[in-house]
């Protein structure tokens, strides 16, 4: 049977997605547990693929994977528990003979969350509309030996809580293009740049590339496809383990506010320093 996986992971413990000999990978991890479960015994035989990579640091929302198993059963009652705590299934697919993650997407969601605090959300969403439609996007990306057109089908920036957020979602991406884009935005935001900039990048044949933003900000929200999953629950693990990082980390938030010596002004964020 033809199984997909829809999951999540925190990329920050992993180095990228894609498996790599001697290092701890998403994909690897993800093997090494359909292997412990007996789901299958060669990972290339049963034509585990997952629908692209993400570098390292990089977050994932909504990742996919397939692959061919005679225990379906297991894979669907089994994954959540054997997968290490930063990685976790959130539903499951039967797919159609011929399914694969990668190809048969038929968008692909990504969303970039900006710290501190960019500037000028307005103009950041009215310059990212520069990026919707079918562009050359050599000036935003790594395009090496690929095709650099793609098209993109939504671009929004907006704010989140503290935070601001670029959303985009394309037919296909190249490497380090959303965090080149945001890049990009960013400068908008601090009235570095106008939207015009970004058109003239879009056509631009100097061979200049905008420097990627941190890949800690980036997460694969969502991908589209023509089938549909059913929902998993998280394990127990997963739900500990994402409960512990939260409480560590408003800890350290925390923390990191006292320590900043006191003066007259607002801190980065905005907030007056206790």
């Amino acid at each position: 049977m033809n199984l997909a996986f829809r999951f999540s992971y925190f990329g920050d413990r992993f180095f990228g997605s894609q498996v790599q000999p001697g290092l701890r990978t998403v994909e690897g991890e993800f093997i090494a547990a359909c292997r412990r479960l007996e789901l299958f015994d060669d990972w290339r035989e049963a034509k585990f693929a997952t629908a692209g990579r993400t570098d390292r640091g990089v977050h994932a929302r909504n990742q996919v994977c397939s692959f061919l198993t005679d225990k379906p059963e297991r894979a669907v009652a089994a994954l959540n528990q054997v997968l290490p705590a930063e990685i976790w299934c959130t539903a499951w697919a039967g797919a159609p003979d011929g399914f694969h993650p990668r190809y048969s997407a038929v968008s692909r969601t990504y969303r970039y969350y900006f710290f501190p605090d960019p500037g000028d959300t307005a103009a950041m969403h009215a310059a990212a509309q520069e990026f919707v439609g079918r562009h050359d996007f050599s000036a935003f990306a790594r395009a090496t030996d690929r095709d650099p057109e793609r098209r993109i089908i939504e671009a929004q920036v907006f704010d989140d809580g503290p935070f601001v957020v670029f959303e985009v979602t394309g037919e296909s991406f190249l490497w380090n293009m959303v965090r080149c884009m945001a890049s990009a935005l960013e400068r908008v935001g601090k009235g570095k740049a106008e939207a015009g900039e970004i058109a003239r990048l879009l056509t631009d044949s100097t061979g200049r590339r905008v420097p990627a933003a941190p890949p800690e900000g980036l997460i694969l929200w969502d991908i589209g496809y023509a089938i549909s999953f059913i929902p998993l629950p998280i394990g127990e693990k997963s739900r500990r383990y994402l409960a512990d990082r939260h409480r560590h980390h408003t800890l350290m938030a925390e923390v990191s506010a006292r320590l900043i010596p006191e003066g007259p002004g607002p801190d980065h964020r905005g907030y007056k320093s206790s």
